[in-house]
């Protein structure tokens, strides 16, 4: 199969370098051109600038906002769903833990819920090693 797409533009969107760099020497060695990023917020919104054949994308990044990724991967004519509430969920909680640096008190403040709740939807979209707090000393609060 790599043989087939020989001399192509390929972007490889990864969690870290090291899993860039394993997807994309096998892609180098096939003849091909390899981007690597390793922050996906970015991506998405320079998709159309670069012109590429191909896009490997780590779709378990929890912060890759999926519904940007395909808007900018689409056809421009083409009327796309919307995000389901958990990827749109998941994704602001992300954001409001950053924000806050991991603090789960202040970033459930800022969500407008309990900081219970928050924890229950930390837990539920594993974003407890993502978050930015320290997990065994529960710090972060």
């Amino acid at each position: 199969m790599l043989s087939a797409m020989a001399g192509k533009q390929i972007l490889v969107v990864a969690r870290d370098g090291a899993w860039a760099v394993e997807i994309a020497e096998p892609l180098r060695t096939a003849g091909h051109q390899v981007a690597a990023e390793v922050r996906p917020a970015s991506v998405a919104s320079g998709l159309h600038a670069v012109d590429l054949e191909a896009v490997v994308v780590d779709l378990g990044l929890p912060e890759l906002d999926r519904s940007l990724l395909a808007r900018a991967l689409a056809p421009p004519d083409r009327d796309l769903p919307p995000d389901p509430l958990e990827d749109v969920e998941r994704r602001h909680i992300l954001a409001a833990l950053a924000y806050t640096r991991g603090n789960k008190r202040r970033a459930a403040q800022l969500l407008g819920i309990a900081r219970s709740t928050l924890i229950q939807k930390v837990r539920r979209y594993d974003l407890a090693s993502r978050d930015g707090s320290d997990q065994g000393s529960g710090t972060g609060v």
